[in-house]
């Protein structure tokens, strides 16, 4: 469809930015990520991705939180 030729999934975002699909779909709830939602399918603006990619840095992505003593 040439309407969507400029937006992605959020499969093909997490591929770009690196983390798991479920992840931009977290980031796009919140609203980190500009996206609309399409009935059960959010559609991101490639443009849109490229400036959030370009200033996207989390600190925690492919880490674990290691347990503490103090954790229970």
């Amino acid at each position: 469809m040439p309407v969507l030729d400029n937006y992605v999934s959020v499969v093909e975002a997490g591929q770009i930015l690196g983390v798991h699909w479920e992840t931009v779909k977290r980031m796009c709830r919140e609203g980190r990520i500009q996206a609309s939602k399409v009935h059960n399918m959010w559609l991101i603006d490639q443009d849109d991705l490229a400036r959030f990619a370009a200033t996207y840095d989390d600190p925690h992505r492919g880490r674990r939180r290691q347990k503490t003593a103090t954790d229970a």
